[in-house]
C-alpha cells in the first residue's frame, strides 16, 4: 500500500463527513465483510457512513454486525438516491468497474462526491480520485485490515474483527488459496485477538446449509461433465433444477470448487441459467498457471482474478456448453 493512499485518505477523512459505501451487486463475503468493517470503523471516527447494496444477498452473511443497517437499492430506491447524490465520499469496495453495481452504476458516475476504491481485482478502471489497487491481496479485507492499521491501530474491536476475518476467510478458501501469504495469517491472528471467533464464523458460513442446496449440490455433481483429453471439468444447473430445489441467493456459492477437488484436473467451471435475466451465470475456477481471469475477459465478457472469475452468456444453455467446449480447446496448449 503506497503512503501516498493514506496521506490523501487522511486528509478526506480529518473533518466529519457524509460517507456512502459500496459493495458489488450479488455480495459475497469479502464484499459485505470489507464494507461493513469500514462501516464500523467510520463511525466510530464520528462520520455519518451508510453501506448500500445494490440488491440483497445471501442469507448465510446476515449474521454480520449491523447488517440490519444495510440500505437496499432494489427495497429503497429513493433513500439511496438521496444518500448517493448527497454524499461527500463514495467509498467502493471489492470492485473496480461501476458497471458492478448494476443500477446504481449512473447515479454514482454523476454524484458529485469524490469516489474512493480499496480492491484487489486486476485492471481497475480509473473513476476514483484515489484508490488502493492491489491484486496479489488475498481479499479487499485484507486491504482494509492494512487500512485501518495505518489510520489506527487502536480501532480494532470484535465486530471489525469478525467482518474482516470472514472476507479474508471466504476468499482465500479458508486460508488455501495462493494468495494466502503469511501476512495474512498475521492478520488472521490479530483479528482472533480482536475478538473474532474463526469456529463461529465458520460454522455461520459453510454449515447453515438447508437439505434444498444439498439436493441442489447433489444435482450439480451429477451433471458434472469432463472434457476430453483436457484437465476440464464442468457443471450445468438448468432454471428447471433451481427451481426444484427452492433455490435462494447463494446456494450454489462454491459448487464450482468441488471439480477441482478431482486429482488432475486444473480448471473448473460452473453454468447456471438465469431464466428471469435471459443469461447463463458463469464461474470459473483453476489451480496453477492457467488464468481464468484472461479466459473469462476473452470469452464470456467477464474477469475477476488469475485463479478465480466469472463470465455470463445470453445464449442458451446449450449454445454456451458448446462455445465453451471450443474456447477450452483454443486453450488447449496452456495445459501442456
Amino acid at each position: 500500500m503506497e503512503k501516498s493512499f493514506i496521506t490523501g485518505l487522511k486528509k478526506y477523512l480529518e473533518t466529519p463527513k457524509k460517507i456512502v459505501i459500496l459493495p458489488h451487486r450479488n455480495a459475497d463475503g469479502d464484499a459485505l465483510g470489507s464494507t461493513l468493517a469500514w462501516y464500523h470503523f467510520l463511525c466510530q471516527k464520528g462520520h455519518e457512513a451508510v453501506v448500500i447494496s445494490p440488491n440483497d444477498y445471501p442469507d448465510f452473511l446476515k449474521w454480520l454486525p449491523r447488517e440490519d443497517e444495510i440500505l437496499k437499492q432494489n427495497q429503497k430506491p429513493l433513500e439511496v438516491q438521496e444518500k448517493i447524490l448527497n454524499a461527500d465520499l463514495i467509498f467502493t469496495l471489492d470492485f473496480n468497474a461501476l458497471s458492478r453495481v448494476q443500477e446504481l452504476t449512473y447515479l454514482v458516475r454523476k454524484a458529485p462526491g469524490e469516489k474512493i476504491m480499496i480492491d484487489h481485482h486486476e485492471a481497475p478502471e480509473s473513476y476514483a480520485s484515489l484508490q488502493y489497487s492491489d491484486p496479489s491481496m488475498s481479499s479487499t479485507c485484507e486491504m482494509v485490515y492494512k487500512v485501518i492499521q495505518a489510520l489506527d491501530e487502536t480501532a480494532f474491536n470484535k465486530e471489525i474483527a469478525s467482518c474482516l476475518y470472514t472476507g479474508i476467510m471466504t476468499d482465500t478458501g479458508s486460508f488455501r488459496y495462493s494468495a494466502t501469504t503469511s501476512e495474512t495469517h498475521l492478520a488472521i491472528s490479530h483479528l482472533i485477538r480482536a475478538g473474532a471467533d474463526g469456529t463461529e464464523i465458520h460454522q455461520k458460513i459453510y454449515d447453515s446449509s438447508s437439505l434444498n442446496r444439498l439436493k441442489l449440490l447433489g444435482i450439480t455433481l451429477s451433471n458434472l461433465q469432463e472434457i476430453p483429453d483436457l484437465p476440464i471439468v464442468f457443471m450445468t444447473l438448468t432454471q428447471e433444477e433451481l427451481t426444484s430445489c427452492n433455490y435462494q441467493k447463494g446456494d450454489t456459492e462454491g459448487f464450482v470448487n468441488y471439480g477441482l477437488s478431482l486429482e488432475g484436473i486444473v480448471f473448473s467451471c460452473i453454468l447456471i441459467e438465469n431464466e428471469s435475466e435471459g443469461k447463463i451465470k458463469m464461474s470459473f475456477r483453476s489451480q496453477g498457471t492457467f488464468s481464468v481471469n484472461e479466459f473469462a475477459r476473452t470469452y464470456f465478457n467477464g474477469g475477476g482474478h488469475h485463479n478465480a472469475a466469472g463470465g455470463m452468456s445470453m445464449d442458451s444453455m446449450e449454445t454456451t456448453i458448446a462455445r465453451f467446449k471450443t474456447a477450452v480447446k483454443e486453450v488447449a496448449d496452456q495445459f501442456q
